[in-house]
């Protein structure tokens, strides 16, 4: 069979100004049935460099290695501000033993295809972090993964109740789940897309307030996602829809476009945790974009988050 290079069916004006053409798009559909997709590096739109249909690295690089037990490779990206956050918390919490190396990978440079990180992380995708706390280094790749990892460890941030427990569970992996919707799907299409479609802007949009729906109706009950325990479900959640009920995700006119004023609960829920120094600090880690004074984009001390932010190397 011919290879084909799927480009748009549609042009449009303006964000929300669409035409259709049932027809045309049909006879797409019919060409692309009959034919085998070919990978278009030219046709992906911001963040095209992040991804490739294969596997493993495609150049030699060692990651460096910082003093303290857990060396962290990541972005500042939701994903990875879970996992920040989730070790400043522990940090504030007196576990000394959670000190650890931030190193910033650039996922826009495809730094995450390394071999080096492909070696920590055959998905190639950040955070990903290594705990050299062990007799044997033990590395751990996935968002979710990371944080059940770590508060096992401390034994820190879950829930005492074996209920409660198993509700913290089914939160943090509803995240796992619902996540690439509002990220891949919607944030995709409504902000990165080199073109806008209505159709995968309504579908994904429709499906992100049915998930603010969900999480409002579960904060209208317990203070907690997972009932009265701040846990790792909370931190999972929050950079990803708690952000973005406070108009901090995908910019304002996102949350305008899906009316994340509705959403009371999560708002307040949202702002609770904002307000806590380690998530505050969580954010600034590996971050590369807003204002320089909340990048720092390497963190190997507290002492970084006073005088290694972008504002103050700016000034050197």
């Amino acid at each position: 069979m011919d290879k084909i290079r799927i480009n748009h069916v549609i042009g449009v004006n303006g964000l929300l100004e669409f035409s259709r053409d049932e027809k045309s798009g049909i006879s797409l559909w019919e060409d692309v049935a009959n034919n085998v997709w070919t990978w278009d590096q030219e046709n992906g739109g911001t963040f095209s460099s992040i991804n490739r249909p294969f596997a493993g690295s495609i150049y030699e690089s060692s990651l460096p290695v910082g003093d303290h037990p857990f060396q962290l490779y990541s972005q500042g990206t939701p994903n990875g501000v879970k996992v920040t956050i989730l070790l400043e918390e522990l940090l504030n919490a007196g576990y000394k033993e959670a000190e650890y190396d931030a190193w910033l990978v650039r996922i826009g440079k495809g730094e995450q295809f390394s071999s080096g990180f492909v070696e920590i992380n055959p998905n190639s995708k950040i955070p990903a972090l290594v705990d050299y706390s062990n007799s044997v280094p033990q590395r751990i790749f996935e968002s979710g993964a990371i944080l059940l990892y770590l508060a096992q460890k401390f034994n820190v941030f879950l829930p005492k109740s074996a209920s409660e427990y198993t509700e913290m569970l089914s939160w943090l992996f509803w995240q796992m789940g619902s996540a690439p919707y509002l990220g891949g799907g919607f944030g995709h299409f409504f902000v990165y897309a080199p073109e806008k479609f209505e159709y995968p802007i309504n579908r994904y949009s429709m499906e992100v307030k049915r998930q603010l729906s969900v999480l409002d109706n579960r904060l209208s009950e317990t203070e907690f996602i997972s009932g009265p325990t701040y846990s790792i479900a909370d931190m999972a959640i929050w950079p990803w829809y708690g952000r973005l009920a406070l108009g901090r995700q995908y910019g304002d006119k996102a949350g305008e476009f899906l009316s994340v004023v509705d959403y009371k609960n999560v708002i307040r829920w949202a702002k609770k945790l904002e307000s806590r120094d380690p998530v505050k600090r969580g954010e600034m880690v590996n971050r590369t974009s807003g204002e320089l004074s909340g990048q720092l984009r390497e963190r190997h001390s507290s002492r970084d988050f006073e005088f290694n932010t972008e504002d103050k190397k700016s000034k050197l």
